[in-house]
């Protein structure tokens, strides 16, 4: 086992740990509000384990912020022209250990909608819990291949060009079911408060 620490493992960790600072929740209240055990929370903010897209989505669902905010850093809106470009080779980019998901976050942190490129495998399939489309507005767009989006009950069948703009929240699963990657993007926007 390699003692390299991942940047982004660490600085995940540490946005994690701050979030729940923020909140001054103990490791015990994170665990209950988002279902994820207090030993892998621990295990994460220490930068001692990569979560997976599940659990991203899990933490990101209970801090009511998108899984975008726990992968970028924090860093005030752009200035100039030249910090408002965004290379591609400098983007936030992360993959999923358990399923190969993979993202990269198109927008930056002072952009009003955030915008990232997933790459799902083939065969992949990740879950996330309604708690995590509750407070933003969604749309997805598949890029290449061939996504089935489970919303809730109704399945979505989406092939290159196809979007889908999330509905009210409730659980929902990216799906690949073919023989190659998919890739789509996700466009968010925060809701309005009710």
């Amino acid at each position: 086992m390699s003692n390299i620490v991942d940047p982004l493992v660490e600085r995940i960790g540490a946005r994690i740990r701050a979030e729940r600072d923020r909140r001054r929740w103990t490791l015990a209240e994170l665990a209950e509000e988002s279902g994820v055990s207090r030993a892998m929370i621990h295990r994460i903010e220490r930068g001692e384990s990569s979560p997976s897209a599940v659990i991203l989505g899990r933490l990101s669902a209970a801090f009511r912020l998108s899984v975008a905010t726990l992968l970028d850093p924090e860093s005030p809106g752009a200035g100039s022209a030249e910090e408002r470009v965004r290379r591609a080779d400098a983007a936030a980019r992360w993959h999923d250990p358990e399923t190969g998901y993979a993202r990269r976050q198109v927008s930056g942190p002072g952009f009003p909608a955030e915008v990232a490129e997933i790459r799902l495998p083939a065969g992949a399939e990740v879950p996330y819990p309604a708690a995590a489309f509750a407070f933003h507005r969604q749309i997805i767009w598949v890029l290449e291949g061939h996504l089935t989006f489970h919303e809730g009950e109704t399945v979505h069948e989406l092939d290159a060009g196809d979007t889908v703009e999330l509905g009210p929240p409730t659980a929902c699963v990216f799906a690949n079911s073919t023989e190659r990657d998919c890739r789509y993007a996700v466009v968010l926007v925060r809701a309005e408060a009710p």
